[in-house]
Order: C-alpha cells, then sequence, then structure tokens
C-alpha cells in the first residue's frame, strides 16, 4: 500500500501567499521563473504560487485541468528522479534505463496527482517561508516553512534542497519538521519491489493515481 505522505489537509484546507490568483472561467496557468533564479527559497516561492492558483480553482476547474497546470512547475520544483532514486534506494543502481523509465513516468503522475488532490479549495490559510537557510552537509540546505491554518496550529513544512543544472530543487519534504516523505516511500516501495519487482511498483503507483484523480488518471 502507497502512503500518501503530504500534510494532512484534505479537502477543507490549502496553502497560500500573500500574492492572490484570480480564477476566471479561462484556463489558467501558473507562471515560474527558470533555473537562473539561485536563492534556495524561489522554487518553494514558484511552487506556493502554483498551489495557492489550483486551491482558489478548486471545483471550477477539473483534476485534469489543474494537473495539467501544476506539472510544469512540480517537476522544475523538485528533482523527481532524485526523489526516485532515493526512495528506491540501492536497487535504484542495479535496474535498467527502461525499468528506471517506466518508474520515473509513474512516479511523475503519482507526485503532481498527489498535490492536485491535496491542494484543492481555499479557506484562508498563508504559506509562510522562514527567513534563511539550514545546511544539511553535502552541500543541501533546508527552506523552512510554515502552513498557517485559521482553524489550527501551523504545520511545518520543510524543503531539502539540493544545487544542480537546473538550479535549486527540492529532494525532500520533512512534515513537522522531521518526517521524511523519501524515508516513508521507501517503505511503501520496498513492499511493492519485494512482492513484484518493477512492474508491481509501477501498478502501485498507477493505482493511487486512479484513486487521487477519482478516476481521471490511471
Amino acid at each position: 500500500m502507497l502512503t500518501q505522505h503530504l500534510p494532512d489537509l484534505g479537502r477543507r484546507t490549502v496553502l497560500g501567499l500573500a500574492m492572490a490568483a484570480v480564477v476566471s472561467a479561462a484556463p489558467w496557468r501558473p507562471t515560474f521563473a527558470g533555473p537562473a533564479d539561485t536563492a534556495p527559497q524561489t522554487p518553494i516561492m514558484q511552487l506556493d504560487n502554483a498551489l495557492l492558483a489550483a486551491m482558489k480553482a478548486g471545483d471550477t476547474a477539473s483534476f485534469d485541468n489543474r494537473y495539467r497546470a501544476l506539472e510544469p512547475v512540480i517537476e522544475q520544483v523538485f528533482n523527481l528522479d532524485a526523489v526516485l532514486g532515493a526512495s528506491i534506494g540501492l536497487s535504484w543502481a542495479t535496474m535498467s534505463d527502461a525499468q528506471k523509465a517506466k518508474l520515473e513516468a509513474a512516479f511523475r503522475r503519482y507526485t503532481v496527482s498527489s498535490y492536485v488532490s491535496n491542494f484543492d479549495s481555499y479557506n484562508g490559510q498563508s504559506f509562510e517561508i522562514l527567513p534563511g537557510v539550514r545546511p544539511v552537509g553535502n552541500g543541501e540546505v533546508v527552506v523552512q516553512t510554515r502552513l498557517i491554518r485559521t482553524d489550527d496550529s501551523p504545520v511545518k513544512l520543510d524543503y531539502v534542497m539540493r544545487q544542480g543544472p537546473a538550479g535549486w530543487q527540492v529532494v525532500d519534504v520533512l512534515t513537522d519538521g522531521s518526517i521524511s516523505r523519501v524515508a516513508v516511500q521507501r517503505s511503501d516501495f520496498r513492499q511493492l519491489l519485494l512482492s513484484g519487482g518493477v512492474p508491481a511498483l509501477a501498478a502501485g503507483l498507477g493505482r493511487k493515481v486512479a484513486s487521487l484523480s477519482g478516476g481521471m488518471l490511471s
């Protein structure tokens, strides 16, 4: 069973920033900067803007429409191949290029679908990026953020960032400041790989996407 390790926000909770997005009947697309922006916080600001637009769209935009809007942002903000490799562990290095490509496509759809499903409505929350970054070794830093909720205590969402050819990108997400999404996924993925190898993991990710999208994607 794949664990959807994102904040337990439900359909009534969303992230926000001070900059609001105007939702109209026309198709919308979030904007994001290129890799020339070198501050580690910049990709997180881009992600928050895109999520806010999707949340404010809510039921006025279909799952597929919000998916297509968030996909390019998530692909830039996250180093999805690095996250997948770390989530699989040592066996990643032994997989063929064809196996890796199959899992990369399935994992990309799963990751985007997770954000589309979790951040789909707005009721006044805001997202705060704390000043500075926290070095964690190997050139990586943590951008610390808080989800400010109107009816509950804040939730810590910290992003482990690594700089590469595409600029600073997310390689892990820490919920409550310590719960690693990569670690949780590694446990889930290991069970599927042991039960049926790459086909089982790819199928498991596909089932999760179908569940998250209400059958609109698979």
